[in-house]
This record gives C-alpha cells, sequence and structure tokens, in this order.
C-alpha cells in the first residue's frame, strides 16, 4: 500500500472522525423515590463526561492431553460511571444521594419499602452526535442503578475552577436505539432488534 495521505483520507477518517465531546446524556428516575424533574433536566447539562459503554465476552479453556483449547464464555457488561459538575443549588448531587439512600438507607441499611422488585432501576440514553449535529449513535443503557457517588474534592488553592463528583453505575445491559446515521463509509452493526427475537423465550 503507498504511503499516501490523500488515500488516507478517501479511506481511513472519511467523515474527519468522531469527536468525544458531542455528546448527551438522558436520564430518567424510578418512580416513587421523589426526585423532581428540574434536578432529572439539570443532569443532562452538567454531566461534563461520560463513556460509551463496554462489554465482555469472557473465555474458558478445556485441556486435552496436555494441550487445551479457548472457547467462549458468557457476556459481561462492566460499571459505567459519568462525571457531574456540581452547581450552588446541589441539585444534581442532592439527587443521586436521594436515589442510592431509597436503595440502602444511610443509617437503617434498609431498602425504602415502597420500592418493590427492582423498582430502583432505570434506563439511561448515551448519544453520540456529529460535528453537523447529526445523531451519530444512540446507546440504552438498561436497569441502571447508581452504586458510588463520589466525594467532592476540596481544597483553598484550588481557584478558578467548578467542582466535580462521579457517579459509577450498574445495569443488567445494553443495546443501541440508533445505530447508523446516513454516514454510511463502511459497514454497520445492526443487531437491537435481536434482542427480542433470537434464543428460546422469543417470539414464536
Amino acid at each position: 500500500m503507498p504511503f499516501n495521505i490523500n488515500t488516507f483520507k478517501e479511506a481511513g477518517l472519511v467523515y474527519g472522525g468522531a469527536r468525544p465531546s458531542l455528546f448527551n446524556i438522558y436520564l430518567t428516575v424510578p418512580a416513587g423515590i421523589g426526585i423532581d424533574n428540574v434536578s432529572v433536566q439539570k443532569f443532562s447539562f452538567v454531566a461534563r463526561a461520560a463513556e460509551l459503554p463496554a462489554s465482555e465476552i469472557g473465555s474458558f479453556e478445556v485441556p486435552y492431553f496436555g494441550r487445551t483449547i479457548k472457547l467462549a464464555g458468557e457476556r459481561t457488561f462492566g460499571a459505567w460511571s459519568t462525571t457531574i459538575m456540581n452547581d450552588e443549588d446541589f441539585a444534581v448531587r442532592a439527587m443521586f444521594e436521594l436515589w442510592s439512600n431509597a436503595i440502602n438507607r444511610m443509617v437503617a441499611n434498609v431498602r425504602d419499602p415502597s420500592l418493590n422488585a427492582e423498582q430502583y432501576k432505570t434506563d439511561l440514553e448515551v448519544i453520540q452526535y456529529g460535528k453537523d449535529g447529526t445523531l451519530l449513535r444512540s446507546y440504552a443503557i438498561v436497569g441502571a442503578f447508581p452504586t458510588s457517588v463520589g466525594n467532592i474534592a476540596l481544597d483553598w488553592s484550588s481557584t478558578g475552577a467548578v467542582e466535580e463528583f462521579s457517579v459509577s453505575f450498574n445495569y443488567d445491559y445494553w443495546l443501541p436505539l440508533v445505530e447508523a446515521s446516513d454516514k454510511k463509509a463502511g459497514g454497520v452493526n445492526v443487531y437491537g432488534a435481536q434482542s427480542i427475537t433470537d434464543g428460546p423465550l422469543g417470539p414464536a
């Protein structure tokens, strides 16, 4: 292959590369916890950093006469986290503290009795935008709940900065809601619909 910059532009980053700063997060909070919509809406504006979710397929070894073969195992989904800017109303911070307290009380070590089964879980949506404002890809993070509300560092020498804290979620799985825009220079993974058609419990 010739080392030609024009070849790279035509076959590599055809659209100039996706930008990590062009994203947004939409959050719904489980009913019954007592969180107002103002805090939920504010979250989308102060969630400064996040990540598109990852997953991993494990593997295991099967021995045979002193040698082994590797077989694919099950899929697992790691934690998902976001970094949040803290405003002086502490609205978003208080929202996650209230949610966390409903899952397990700070003092009593019990769950809020009004939350039956898995009613403390919710769905998140992480959206990646293009430089022209088009929606490129969207992920649903299903069955999410906060497992960690991080600390806020305080420091007399910190000036010209906004407080931040992190929140980590565990969740059941993720799926793409929007799998591609009209920018199709290459292949596109289309598998969201498989979640309801594959497997022994899928539609007949």
